[in-house]
């Protein structure tokens, strides 16, 4: 008795472990590559303060004009998620790039597309990170709320 007592409540904590969620859209998640959690790694990069230090104005300003390029470019082929600086602060973080790609390797490929990466304005640090496929979509929102293009 005690054995069929015990199997009842552990089946009935794995049914309700895995409740199916009522929202559920398998179209939407198969074509963000979703897990049964609704989630995928892609790989997250921090910009930190490069070593080049000599670079002067007027270079800095070409090469952040090509980092911008990149970015909007990497953003519209799907590959660049998430973008964007950090305020001033003491640790020598510049800005965030979130890679929709699941490997490193993959992630420093496309890091090294960016000019200001490239002649050491910045240098990237990796890791895989695992999140919300729905992030994919940040883009397309964020096109309808900025009234501005960067």
């Amino acid at each position: 008795m005690k054995k069929l007592t015990f199997l009842l409540l552990l089946f009935s904590f794995i049914g309700f472990a895995q409740e199916t969620n009522p929202e559920f859209d398998e179209k939407i998640a198969k074509s963000l590559n979703a897990d049964d959690y609704g989630m995928k790694t892609y790989v997250f990069c921090i910009l930190k303060t490069g070593s080049n230090t000599t670079a002067t104005k007027e270079e800095k300003a070409k090469l952040f004009e090509g980092h911008m390029a990149n970015i909007n470019k990497l953003a519209a082929e799907g590959k660049l998620v998430i973008a964007g600086p950090f305020m001033k602060n003491d640790r020598n973080y510049r800005g965030v790039f979130v890679f929709n790609v699941s490997t490193i390797e993959e992630a420093n490929a496309l890091v090294e597309t960016d000019p200001a990466v490239k002649a050491k304005i910045f240098e990237a640090e990796m890791t895989i990170w695992y999140c919300s496929a729905a992030l994919q979509q940040v883009n397309q929102l964020h096109n309808k709320v900025a009234k501005k293009k960067m």
